[in-house]
């Protein structure tokens, strides 16, 4: 019995560190690749003619950044940012996003 109290104890130290980890790397890659010279700092767009992702969940974020990277979703400049990111990037971006609420 305390084997299995032991090692649930330990997952949720793994996998709660693990969320903290993919929300700080969003954050990093939000702004080192770019994200924050059209969305804005904290998700806030200070223009019209680009959305805030403030309040957008990470489900969204995540399936229209595949789909700009695949194409499925046609913008020029999108498709050009969102080709060059992994799944991971992609998952710690949306995560970061999602935090923002």
């Amino acid at each position: 019995m305390r084997f299995v109290l032991t090692l649930c104890l330990a997952l949720t130290a793994i996998f709660s560190g693990a969320v903290q980890a993919d929300v700080a790397a969003g954050q990093s890659a939000y702004a080192s690749r770019g994200c924050i010279g059209c969305h804005g700092a904290g998700g806030v767009s200070a223009a019209t003619t680009y959305p805030s992702l403030k309040g957008r969940d990470a489900d969204f974020i995540r399936k229209n950044l595949t789909d700009y990277r695949s194409g499925a979703r046609k913008n020029a400049v999108m498709n050009a940012m969102a080709a060059g990111l992994s799944d991971t990037d992609i998952r710690n971006l949306a995560d970061y996003i999602d935090s923002l609420k």
